[in-house]
């Protein structure tokens, strides 16, 4: 095993085509892995996250993510793939909000979102709490809204009215139905 990552809470390993995460002994949180075990264990059986594969106290094994990060990814795509792959990340982020799980990292997905073959997969479950006023969707549509991203998607043709946005995502906000939900996604424009 060879050592992957190092985080605030936990530290992560490799093992051949799998990632052992370990609660580190330098944090003060408690029982982050136990809490994203649970998620994971909901989470995937909607297609969201990296795979389930084992557990035990203080450690997870799920499925390697391999790919690039969402901002690395955007610099490097085509506009038909971003809109394919963008619409995708807003429908999982719609299914957390249904699901009443918060993310958190939403607004700044930068190493929490992998894109594997054209598919986004999030990760990195350790923070999730229930919440009765999720805010995924929301969270996600502020990173595209940010000045980098933002340009990144304009010069691929794929153009974001901001005050048709705002006013959708405060509908959303409001109501998280699915015709709110339509109105967030239909304004990118492309």
């Amino acid at each position: 095993m060879e050592e992957f990552a190092r985080g605030k809470r936990s530290v992560v390993y490799r093992d051949g085509n799998k990632i052992i995460k370990r609660e580190s002994l330098k944090s003060n949180a408690i029982n982050r892995i136990d809490n994203e075990v649970i998620w994971l264990r909901k989470l995937n059986k909607q297609g969201i996250g990296p795979r389930l594969l084992d557990h035990k106290e203080g450690e997870i094994t799920m499925e390697i993510v391999k790919g690039a990060q969402i901002m690395k990814w955007l610099e490097t795509s085509h506009k038909k793939e971003m809109i394919i792959v963008l619409m995708d990340i807003l429908k999982q982020c719609r299914i957390l909000d249904e699901m009443h799980v918060n993310k958190y990292e939403m607004t700044n997905p930068y190493k929490h979102i992998i894109i594997m073959k054209k598919k986004p997969i999030m990760i990195d479950f350790e923070r999730c709490k229930y919440t009765r006023n999720p805010k995924n969707v929301t969270q996600f549509c502020q990173f595209l809204m940010c000045g980098k991203v933002k340009n990144i998607l304009e010069r691929n043709g794929i153009k974001i009215d901001r005050t048709l946005l705002k006013n959708a995502l405060i509908d959303y906000k409001k109501e998280q139905d699915d015709d709110n939900f339509f109105r967030v996604i239909s304004c990118i424009n492309y």
